[in-house]
């Protein structure tokens, strides 16, 4: 059977310890071994009734189809854990009202446990077996003063429950002390904090007092001292007053001479004037001859009008401009090919776009190391310029790149997408440069796009890739 009745199994292991005493009186009336007509006061414990149905449920798997009670037969099929889950109640009252089946338990236990089934029998019970168990074979076995015997286990168990009770409300009980006290001792901290912040405070608003005082003391001293340099600005104010008549009259005198300096300077000018309208014409005399000298031989030597012009800058500005990658189609296998073969190509390569559309079953790691591995065979033949970029955001530690290999390698770093970092290697490259980028995300076609870099699927690459792996 699945549950032992007694915790220290057999009696064979020589002689248990000592414990609460299960047995029923010593007196009790002798009836017959198949049973008695006792009843329980009380219905059994929830632990006895539990391990009854575990008993029940554990022999109702070996009786024969024909002999099974008819509301048991549906969950007979079923393992003994099940049906003691499924069928606990129907199980404990076949038990109760049915002999037969309880006297068919009842046989299994004694098979089982035969020394505890005698033991129960001429009432004497192992000191040390489970009174759980105790209890579950006397209901059913139902020897002379079961029921007794069930009123001791439930008492013991009560017995139990009430000492756990005890132990820890006193544990609760020593958990408020201690809370207690340490909220007695924070308190009491807090005050002399409280205090000692007082005292602070009183000494701070002292000092206070002392600078209010001592301010009020410094305003009355500068109120004092601005009364006196107000009468003193008041005796400059009329110094002032006679200065400025002086000095007006001085002023006057110094206009009239300054309007006599003017007219002579007016005629000093006009004499100017006329002298240098002279030389002008004499100037332009020359020049004119200068002039045609120089255009005669020009027309002599063949010169041209002019060494530059604005508009060969615009046409040198225009040259400038991205080698154009067009001329092929996006789903031309030789797209690739054709790519390559254009002189400085730089091939920019969305890695985790690339892995993820041919091998995305792989690990991270290995889509890496095996894209990788292919763009180094890829950059000997080729010996292009290529960078491959992977998003860094679910790689702690980058690898480092070995100086020996050909392909560049780039993770992008905390708050930057791969994307991101693909368009602003596109921008850190100069305008004259062709630059292709494989990848399929539509946004990155855009962005590259519209700086005059060419895109190629990772469907072309991975074909030009696998057909020369």
């Amino acid at each position: 059977m699945s549950a032992r009745p007694g915790a220290g199994g057999d009696s064979e292991g020589g002689e248990p310890p000592e414990g609460p005493s299960l047995d029923g009186p010593e007196d009790a009336p002798s009836e017959d071994e198949g049973g008695t007509d006792e009843e329980p006061a009380r219905p059994l414990p929830e632990a006895v009734r539990a391990r009854v149905v575990e008993y029940g449920s554990d022999v109702l798997g070996g009786i024969r189809p024909g002999e099974l009670p008819p509301l048991l037969r549906r969950v007979a099929r079923f393992e003994p854990r099940r049906r003691a889950r499924l069928a606990g109640p129907q199980i404990a009252a076949q038990l109760e009202s049915d002999d037969v089946f309880r006297s068919m338990v009842a046989e299994r236990v004694e098979q089982v446990w035969p020394e505890l089934a005698e033991g129960l029998r001429s009432g004497v019970v192992p000191p040390a077996a489970d009174p759980v168990a105790v209890a579950a074979c006397a209901y059913l076995l139902r020897p002379p003063g079961w029921t007794e015997i069930v009123e001791n286990v439930r008492r013991e168990l009560e017995r139990q429950t009430s000492v756990k009770k005890v132990g820890e409300t006193a544990a609760a009980l020593e958990a408020t002390r201690r809370q207690l006290d340490e909220t007695r001792h924070d308190h009491q901290a807090e005050v002399e904090r409280l205090r000692s912040q007082l005292r602070e405070q009183r000494a701070e608003i002292a000092q206070l007092r002392r600078k209010v005082h001592s301010e009020r003391q410094r305003a009355k001293e500068a109120a004092e001292r601005a009364s006196l340099a107000l009468s003193r600005t008041a005796d400059r104010e009329s110094e002032a007053a006679t200065q400025v008549g002086a000095l007006e009259l001085e002023n006057r005198r110094l206009r009239s001479r300054l309007a006599e300096a003017e007219a002579q300077v007016e005629g000093v000018r006009r004499a100017v004037r006329a002298g240098r309208s002279a030389d002008e014409a004499r100037l332009r005399v020359l020049l004119d001859v200068l002039v045609e000298a120089s255009h005669g031989l020009r027309r002599e030597l063949a010169l041209p009008a002019s060494l530059t012009v604005p508009a060969d800058l615009v046409a040198e500005n225009e040259q400038q401009r991205r080698v154009s990658l067009g001329g092929l189609p996006d789903d031309d296998p030789g797209l690739l090919e054709h790519l390559l073969r254009v002189p400085r190509v730089h091939l920019l390569v969305d890695g985790y776009n690339v892995t993820k559309t041919g091998y995305d079953r792989l690990p991270l790691a290995d889509q890496r190391t095996r894209l990788m591995s292919s763009l180094e065979g890829l950059a000997s033949r080729t010996k292009a310029e290529i960078t491959c970029v992977f998003d860094g955001a679910d790689v702690d530690t980058p690898p480092v790149m070995a100086p020996t290999r050909r392909v560049r390698l780039l993770f992008s770093a905390p708050g930057e997408t791969a994307d991101e970092l693909i368009v602003r290697l596109v921008h850190a490259e100069p305008p004259g440069r062709p630059i292709a980028v494989v990848t399929s995300d539509r946004e990155i076609v855009t962005a590259v796009r519209r700086v005059g870099a060419r895109a190629v699927p990772s469907t072309i690459f991975l074909a030009r890739v696998e057909a020369h792996g």
